[in-house]
Parts: C-alpha cells; structure tokens; sequence
C-alpha cells in the first residue's frame, strides 16, 4: 500500500503545507531554495498537523495582475524543489506533492519522494503529463 493509499478519504479534513521554493512567490512566502529553512518550515508544518507538504518552484502569480511574469525553464524549477523533496523525504515520514505542470518535474520529483503531483493546469499545458503521472 502506498502511503497515498493509507490516508483514509472520507473520514476527516486533510492538511497540506505549502512550501514555496521561489524568490517571487506573490503570497509573500517564497523561500528561494534555502534547502534548510524549507525544512524548518515543513518541520513546523508536521509539528502543526499537516498531512501533506507541497512543494512548489514556479511562481503562479496572475500574470493579469503581476507585470513581468515568466516561466522558468524546467531545469530551474527542478533545481529548486528537488533537494527540498528529498532533504523532506529523508527526514520525515509526511505525504509529499509536487506543485508543478512540467511533465518532467513531475517525474523528477516523484523519483525524489513525491507522491502527488498538484497540477494547477489540470494536465493541459504539457502533452507528456498524463503519461508521466499513470506511470509513476
């Protein structure tokens, strides 16, 4: 049984901690990639209760609101959310997501101990998601 299996759905509310690993994040939360404060943060998210740490590397400010957003190239974000995935996964027990829509981010981060990816876009922007995603 994964460890995605062993949530019992239906039985109460489940908590997910954000970790935005990003220099821009428009909450006012970014972490840039300090590996080690990502982990004081998710050690305070378990302290708290959550179910699930989702780690997430790209910005998804509303570009409609926000002037000068861009994507960043899939090797940036890997860079960002997979030493925080596995320095995570390392230490913790916890569900971890993977906050992305780049078919090989996602693929990365499962292999570094993610076991959900949280597709903002609903596995539309990048053809190679769905295939990834079944085959993990």
């Amino acid at each position: 049984m994964s460890a995605l299996e062993s949530l019992p759905f239906g039985t109460r509310t489940f908590v997910m901690g954000v970790l935005n690993v990003t220099p821009d994040s428009f909450s006012g939360d970014g972490l840039g990639s300090d590996v080690n404060t990502a982990l004081s943060r998710a050690s305070r998210f378990i302290e708290e209760g959550v179910d699930i740490i989702d780690v997430g590397g790209e910005s998804t400010r509303p570009s409609g609101i926000y002037e000068g957003v861009q994507e960043i190239q899939e090797e940036e974000e890997i860079r960002r959310v997979i030493p925080v995935i596995a320095a995570i996964k390392s230490r913790t027990n916890v569900l971890i997501s993977v906050d992305t829509y780049k078919a090989n981010v996602a693929l990365a981060a499962v292999n570094a101990g993610a076991s959900i990816v949280n597709d903002i876009w609903g596995m539309q922007r990048d053809p190679d998601m769905t295939s990834v995603i079944s085959s993990t």
